[in-house]
């Protein structure tokens, strides 16, 4: 997306300027209660661990951890103003979607969170962060994203408008079953699943 810039003067376009927000803090709320319940349903614990890749400003942290305080949370954006102003005190390092197919941690994710991102990444770097992505969950992931067949709002540019099947075969080649809502299982949990809990 060459000329495109993830600075401050994006962030506060589309996540503080009423005119074109994309989300209140109510949705947003809302949508992380969500997310947290179905992973702490299919894993039957607490939620331990979360990374957020393409975190943006980490705007999901306060929200989980005032769900659950002691939640562990991990970011990481591709965008260098985002790492040095809120790096160190929001736990965020500088990573782009497709370097998950290299990196590891210390331990494997409860959830995995990819919200806005996927529709604006080409297809090798897609395939390449999810191998990543299914390899580090021991829960659920959260990849919210938009297709041809959605109705788009916010940011237009760079945006690439592909059929949802398409989407469904990286998921599944990754070993990821969808559930519904944007949710998707990991490979370990699989097994648990019943067939109609599973969105077809």
């Amino acid at each position: 997306m060459a000329g495109k810039q993830y600075d401050r003067r994006y962030f506060d376009k589309w996540y503080r300027d009423p005119r074109h927000s994309v989300q209140s803090r109510a949705e947003l709320g809302r949508k992380v209660a969500m997310v947290v319940a179905q992973a702490e349903y299919y894993l039957g614990r607490p939620l331990r661990n979360v990374l957020d890749v393409g975190c943006g400003e980490g705007n999901w942290r306060a929200v989980l951890k005032k769900l659950r305080p002691g939640v562990d949370y991990r970011g990481l954006d591709a965008s260098p103003y985002v790492v040095e102003r809120f790096g160190r005190s929001r736990n965020i390092g500088l990573a782009t979607f497709g370097q998950l197919e290299h990196l590891r941690f210390d331990d494997r994710f409860d959830l995995i969170v990819c919200t806005d991102v996927l529709h604006y990444l080409k297809p090798a770097e897609i395939r390449k962060g999810l191998a990543g992505i299914g390899e580090m969950l021991e829960g659920i992931a959260f990849l919210e994203l938009y297709t041809s067949k959605d109705d788009v709002g916010g940011d237009h540019v760079g945006f690439f408008s592909r059929a949802p099947a398409w989407y469904l075969r990286q998921f599944g080649d990754a070993g990821l079953l969808p559930c519904g809502s944007h949710c998707y299982l990991g490979p370990r949990l699989e097994r648990h699943v019943a067939a109609l809990e599973r969105a077809w």
